[in-house]
């Protein structure tokens, strides 16, 4: 995983660097997380997770990066699916509207789960459009699946909508709340879903990030997940 990862990370900055190193910036980071969730659904099965990302900005507002996460969801799902990998890559445009301070950022990304499957298996490699905003402590993300969804059948055109709050209440602390909702099409609704999480970050001088969360959705079951992560960024 990270030998793909880095190979990835390592052209897309060579060839992008090349057109403007003296107005970009490289940034990345590593993380351990007790459980990846992704739009309040676990990834991993309820396990430990290892992600990790790169991203090239420009001073034009023009991004690019890649990032990866350890997944078990797709081989959980079927022994004869391989994929233990989540390789995501992005790219899109940010800026501010004058000096109001409300930012908004417009980009796609698609979601690789390279390995084997069945014959006839509906891979989930998904490819959405998104747009935010954001302002002060709260930010606003709507995305829109121009493919299939995750592998749902006839699941394009699927939305979703994140709405987050960052408060930085003493210094190095931060107290974080996001909710969300997903529409999956072809599903009769029933995909249909609600997220949120409430946590607490604390950011050291050294550029680690440990984060604790309390996330849950109203699907049916238990899925109320407490989530400690550990953040290295470079």
């Amino acid at each position: 995983m990270t030998s793909r990862k880095n190979a990835l990370a390592t052209l897309l900055c060579a060839g992008l660097l090349s057109a403007g190193a003296a107005h970009a910036e490289v940034s990345g980071s590593i993380t351990l997380t007790s459980d990846y969730l992704f739009r309040g659904i676990t990834q991993t099965d309820g396990k430990p997770a290892l992600q990790g990302g790169v991203e090239w900005a420009h001073d034009s507002g023009f991004y690019a990066g890649t990032w990866g996460s350890s997944i078990s969801w797709l081989s959980d799902s079927d022994p004869d699916i391989s994929s233990q990998l989540e390789l995501d890559g992005y790219a899109g445009f940010r800026s501010e509207f004058g000096d109001s301070g409300l930012a908004w950022d417009v980009g796609a990304v698609h979601y690789w789960y390279p390995g084997s499957y069945p014959a006839g298996f509906n891979k989930a490699d998904t490819t959405e459009a998104y747009a935010g905003l954001s302002w002060g402590i709260l930010s606003a993300k709507y995305a829109y699946a121009l493919t299939d969804l995750f592998g749902i059948p006839d699941s394009d055109g699927s939305t979703n909508l994140d709405l987050g709050m960052g408060w930085a209440f003493a210094p190095g602390w931060s107290l974080n709340g996001a909710a969300g909702k997903q529409w999956v099409k072809g599903t009769a609704g029933t995909g249909t879903y609600a997220f949120w999480s409430v946590g607490v970050g604390k950011t050291f001088d050294n550029g680690f990030d440990i984060a604790v969360a309390w996330n849950d959705n109203d699907l049916v079951g238990p899925d109320d997940t407490l989530t400690l992560a550990v953040t290295k960024s470079f």
